[in-house]
């Protein structure tokens, strides 16, 4: 265990699965660790900064995810330790497993400079046969890098392999998404490499850890065990490109589908349940919004075209997914511009900052990117985040009023809007939004509501791909004039 912060090669617990090192404590490296510890091996999670090991060998945990407190606190200081010293957890382990940030560079490649210092630190300390595994989204012939570093520094070229185990983890759902996933990718190039990752994921794999009484609760639709894929190094490292922008697609292509049915009038979501009872389309990400965002889908769609562009090929579905997905944050504007007349000086009630529900995750967020937008034009924002607010307190200036509740936020609003896709704001007391609102007005982002219901309810409700609904429209419905006389 670690003790006052140090550890040692002794630490290492006997009798378990395997040794593993996983360096970066970020969503993935922390998740990871996490789960992989909960599969009975014995991790080392291996970070530079200092404060943010302190925090967890205290117990907490920097990032909001469903379950990963109950594992930290499960596992930390047995199964699940945490240090700064990357060679020692390289000689302890049997498998290293880079979970380091990729961020763009200015042109929208990956940047692996970190990659690569991790690699460069990994070859010093190898004294025995390792899998250095890539866990980051990186673009293909990483490995390569990967392998073409190690060997500079002097590491025996069968004292490793590198191997690709790309994740898809969703933030919000990471630590189900990673205990019972739609599928296991390993690209390994040789038997041995492989062999030792089909063992770390074999409480999985064989279905042994579904057995255990204390295994996190399966959620509904997985499937039990879940297939282990092994391809290359060259054809995982694509497959997690390949798959992000194939959902970004679904995405943005509903999104252009949500345009042309307010323009004649139909219903989206009644196009979504006909398309997406289609057993080779699925119903899957095909929900019409703001757009997507986050820190995977934007970066990732940028490294693979930047990818397709080194090797020979314009990737221009990819230019036009990118497009339809900030046109799509336009067009709320002018919704929100079409529903008011004039901005400045309007009060606007705000749910959602992050860029899903379930997640304190604000980055390329379109809901932050709206409130941004709205706050130049002049706006005065009250914003209600469940668990995003301090993380977006960090970048949006004083201008914004951050709230206790969806009640608070709406109170004195000349309109509420509806930016992120909590459970909680799907479930409002509608009679008692209705008293908070200035005026009844709420403009959806995330078609959380049915039209004809909130119209009834004395709402006007404008949503996405849907015709916007007045009290006039809705026979029996409860006037906004009326509801005043009644709050008087």
């Amino acid at each position: 265990m670690f003790l006052d912060g140090e550890w040692s090669l002794c630490s290492v617990r006997k009798g378990v699965g395997m040794h593993i090192a996983v360096v970066g404590s970020g969503y993935v490296g922390l998740v990871a660790g996490a789960c992989f510890a909960d599969l009975g091996h014995d991790v080392i999670l291996v970070d530079n900064d200092q404060q943010k090991l302190e925090a967890l060998k205290s117990g907490q945990v920097p990032i909001h995810e469903n379950f990963l407190l109950e594992l930290l606190q499960r596992h930390r200081g047995r199964g699940l330790n945490f240090t700064d010293d990357l060679q020692q957890a390289v000689r302890a382990s049997a498998a290293i497993f880079i979970a380091v940030g990729t961020p763009p560079t200015e042109q929208g490649e990956a940047d692996l400079s970190y990659v690569e210092s991790v690699a460069s630190s990994i070859s010093g300390a190898i004294n025995g046969y390792k899998v250095v595994v890539e866990k980051s989204t990186v673009p293909v012939y990483t490995s390569d890098w990967i392998r073409k570093i190690i060997l500079r520094n002097a590491a025996p070229p069968d004292s490793f392999d590198v191997a690709s185990n790309p994740e898809f983890l969703r933030e919000g759902t990471a630590v189900t998404d990673f205990l019972y996933p739609d599928r296991i990718v390993v690209g390994a190039d040789s038997d041995r490499s492989a062999s030792l990752l089909r063992e770390i994921y074999a409480p999985l794999t064989d279905g042994s850890y579904y057995r255990r009484p204390d295994a996190i609760p399966q959620p509904g639709g997985s499937r039990i065990p879940p297939p282990l894929i092994v391809t290359s190094t060259m054809s995982a490292e694509l497959i997690k490109h390949a798959s992000n922008a194939f959902l970004a697609m679904k995405i943005s292509f509903i999104n252009a589908v949500a345009s042309i049915c307010e323009s004649v009038g139909a219903n989206v979501q009644q196009v979504c349940q006909g398309i997406g009872s289609d057993s080779r389309i699925g119903p899957r990400f095909l929900n019409p919004g703001i757009g997507y965002g986050g820190s995977c889908f934007p970066k990732d769609l940028m490294a693979f075209r930047a990818v397709a562009r080194e090797c020979g090929y314009e990737f221009r579905l990819l230019d036009e997914v990118m497009r339809i997905n900030e046109e799509q944050r336009h067009r709320f504007l002018r919704k929100i511009r079409s529903a008011l007349w004039t901005l400045r000086g309007k009060r606007l009630g705000v749910l959602g900052l992050a860029f899903k529900g379930g997640t304190d995750d604000i980055r390329e967020s379109p809901a932050v990117l709206l409130v941004q937008a709205l706050l130049q034009e002049g706006c005065k924002i009250a914003a209600y985040d469940p668990a995003a607010a301090e993380r977006a307190r960090e970048i949006l200036n004083s201008n914004i009023e951050f709230v206790s509740s969806a009640y608070e936020a709406a109170s004195g609003a000349d309109a509420l809007l509806i930016l992120t896709e909590w459970d909680e704001f799907a479930a409002l007391d509608l009679n008692r939004l209705h008293k908070q609102l200035k005026y009844p007005i709420v403009i959806d982002g995330r078609n959380l509501y049915d039209p004809g219901a909130m119209a009834v309810q004395g709402f006007t409700y404008y949503s996405v791909g849907r015709t916007a609904a007045t009290p006039e429209t809705q026979p029996g419905a409860v006037s906004p004039s009326s509801r005043k006389l009644k709050k008087s």
